[in-house]
């Protein structure tokens, strides 16, 4: 090649050619750096066929300056990265931006510096000085990174150091991870986990696209049964990548995943030091690491030698990316085993109804585990209808909900207490003028966090102290929490059981592996009565002596017109109610209900899951919607209302008068103020024939608008603020 094309990270540029100088070679996928102005840049080498530019004549080509030493990205991943952003409407620029998401791994030394505490004392203690050296004991990591996690300035920091407190420590970044053995301990299967694992390493074996949907209820063992075929992969050098929902379920995987294996597999998360995301990105780039565990964006990591992907609890809300890149990583893991041609596991005991619907139409393949291991049996579910057993005023739990916790606390028993809300209260009023407390930044009101004494929102994360007078009308001491989150449940529980020992368990409290580790390891080891938590506890956990589960409100998921509520509302409830009795002791479920008639409510109680997926199909296909039409959005915003609101016109006016396409809109967004930025959407429903992404292209591509003017595309919308 004497001339390339280059992918650059650019979305206005996109595209640019440059001279390939004599003696270097490239080929397409090398990473490169190449001038641009001034600057240097780094790029992606493409074929020239499939990036379309207007030529460029050869004497006004300037040189590429290096070829980056990584392994050129593959051809399947760069046809994913094309994939990826046709389908979602996204420049491909973003989509290879997070395939290079680690700066660090394509640039930096093999060594760096990092800091830690000496154990010395500065000369002069500070604040500052004393705060820092309290939160750092036992971390080492950058200066930057360790003034984070203190919460201080580099500065402070830098001063500890020339004092003696913190001391360099040079790191070998790339050093090798401990390997995986396939055949470290081998688990006792039962049947039917013996028949679908042999049916998944049989695909592993044959080294061809296959997506399977593994449906199996709560405590089937499904983790146990997936990690067959990934000893499969282990055993035929092939590397594997787990998809996993929340980075709170990391720690629980990993120590499964030890037992069975005899080393940890290697973490991608947003929560990595710079060192340990460039020391996962090249192993993994390399083909030295063997098993990768991590949230969506592991997706896109350059693996070398692909064998399996696992996607656990693959209905999850969370692998849908709601912002920059709005992909769904569930389907892009689907399409990756495609160009990779490897099996996809999409695991569940709840499956997406669009993932049902591939499964019944012959595009997946469904395999069952239809009981749980061991013997256990599924818990038995109650509805308790709260307009029949009102709680007494001023409280949450109804008399025969705490009777049972009461029952299980003297019993040696361990309870679940659910309710999806952060916070002590959702709003928080002036009981004088009845101010509402709002976020300045959202269309939302702010959350009281009684724990960490503030008002939060969480939507943008704002949060400020409360006020000791009303902000409206001057009164002191004047708030008044309404309506339930969990802080207030847990206090509500301490106040009715004051002997017992209760965890809070949220995404305030577990925010790090860490923390989820330590929580796992309290309740296994029964120093925890009563778990109180939001959807975190509806995943991933397995307490054996947790008998009872309550649902504090399981109407919460059915308010707010999301055109999935009741889907998500099953999977929710039924997630967590499969937390109760997975032991040898049963396991008995509450639900607290003013809609006991609801169909979702109604399914729940009855057990039959089949009913409701039957149900909420028929209506699905009646109105069109996904999996039986195509959804999408556009979200206009800008920091000036007036400006959005006039694009979204602009936009409206333009809509293609279409066949199969029906433009809704454009309308102020439910949450009409996000971060700081007015918000304006129109919805598009299709059918499934249509070429939706082509028409949005063809429609929005020809529109100017102002530079304040953000318009994003959202292919398969799962959220509606």
């Amino acid at each position: 090649m004497n001339r390339a094309r280059l992918l650059v990270f650019n979305a206005a540029l996109n595209t640019l050619d440059y001279r390939v100088p004599e003696g270097m070679s490239v080929v397409p996928g090398s990473v490169v750096v190449a001038p641009l102005g001034p600057r240097q840049i780094v790029g992606i080498v493409w074929e020239a066929e499939r990036l379309p530019s207007e030529p460029v004549p050869d004497a006004k080509l300037r040189p590429l300056l290096e070829v980056v030493p990584v392994p050129p990205l593959r051809t399947e991943l760069r046809r994913l990265i094309e994939w990826t952003a046709d389908y979602y409407c996204a420049p491909m620029s973003a989509v290879a931006r997070m395939v290079l998401s680690s700066g660090g791994a394509i640039r930096g030394p093999a060594t760096m510096t990092e800091y830690r505490l000496t154990g010395g004392m500065p000369e002069r203690m500070t604040p500052q000085r004393e705060r820092a050296m309290e939160r750092l004991e036992g971390e080492q990591a950058t200066i930057r990174e360790l003034a984070e996690m203190a919460g201080v300035s580099d500065g402070v920091l830098r001063g500890l150091v020339n004092q003696g407190v913190l001391e360099p420590v040079v790191v070998d970044i790339d050093r090798p991870y401990p390997r995986a053995q396939a055949d470290h301990a081998e688990p006792i299967l039962s049947a039917d986990q013996t028949e679908v694992a042999d049916e998944l390493v049989k695909a592993v074996e044959a080294q061809e696209f296959a997506p399977i949907l593994l449906d199996g209820v709560t405590g089937s063992g499904k983790t146990e049964t997936y990690f067959e075929p990934m000893a499969a992969a282990l055993r035929m050098d092939r590397q594997v990548l787990v998809l996993l929902p929340e980075i709170a379920l990391t720690e629980a995987f990993l120590r499964r995943f030890e037992d069975r294996f005899g080393a940890a597999p290697i973490v991608w998360h947003s929560s990595l030091k710079s060192t340990e995301r460039r020391r996962a990105w090249r192993a993994i780039g390399s083909g030295e690491a063997q098993v990768v565990v991590g949230a969506r964006s592991a997706l896109f990591l350059p693996y070398a030698n692909l064998g399996l992907i696992v996607v656990d609890e693959a209905h999850e809300i969370s692998f849908k990316q709601d912002d920059g890149v709005r992909y769904n990583a569930r389907d892009v893991a689907v399409m990756r085993g495609h160009f990779e041609k490897i099996p996809v596991v999409l695991a569940s005991a709840t499956p997406a109804l669009e993932s049902l619907q591939m499964a019944e139409s012959g595009t997946y393949r469904k395999l069952e585990l239809p009981s749980r291991f061991g013997g256990a049996q599924m818990p038995d579910i109650q509805l308790l209808d709260l307009t029949r057993e009102q709680p007494e005023r001023g409280k949450w739990l109804a008399p025969r909900l705490t009777e049972l916790l009461t029952d299980r606390l003297e019993k040696g028993e361990q309870s679940l207490l659910f309710l999806n809300r952060r916070g002590y209260a959702p709003l928080t009023l002036c009981r004088n003028c009845g101010y509402r407390f709002q976020c300045p930044n959202c269309s939302a009101w702010l959350v009281e966090h009684r724990f960490t004494q503030r008002l939060a929102c969480h939507h943008c994360g704002h949060d400020t102290a409360p006020p000791e007078t009303c902000p409206d009308c001057g009164e002191p001491d004047c708030m008044v929490a309404c309506g339930p989150g969990v802080e207030r449940i847990a206090d509500e529980v301490k106040e009715l059981l004051p002997e017992a020992r209760v965890a809070l368990v949220t995404s305030d409290t577990l925010g790090s592996p860490e923390r989820a580790a330590e929580f796992v390891a309290q309740a296994e080891g029964g120093a925890i009565d009563i778990i109180v938590g939001t959807q975190l506890v509806t995943k991933g956990f397995h307490f054996p002596e947790l008998t009872l589960v309550g649902v504090v409100d399981a109407d919460l998921g059915l308010e707010g017109g999301d055109l999935r509520a009741a889907e998500r509302t099953y999977q929710q409830v039924a997630q967590v109610a499969g937390r109760a009795g997975r032991g040898a002791k049963p396991g008995e479920v509450i639900i607290q209900t003013r809609h006991p008639d609801a169909p979702v409510i109604a399914a729940l109680e009855a057990g039959d899951r089949d009913a409701f997926y039957a149900a909420e199909t028929d209506a699905r296909r009646h109105a069109g919607a996904p999996p039986f039409g195509r959804w999408a959005a556009i979200i206009v915003s800008s920091e000036e209302e007036i400006e959005a609101r006039d694009a979204a016109r602009m936009i409206g006016d333009r809509r293609p008068k279409l066949p199969d396409i029906s433009i809704l809109g454009p309308a102020p967004a439910p949450m009409a103020l996000l971060r700081g930025r007015y918000r304006y959407r129109l919805l598009i429903t299709a059918r499934r024939s249509a070429n939706l992404q082509a028409a949005i292209r063809d429609w929005l591509g020809p529109l100017d608008f102002p530079r304040g003017v953000r318009v994003s595309v959202d292919i398969d919308p799962y959220s509606f603020v």
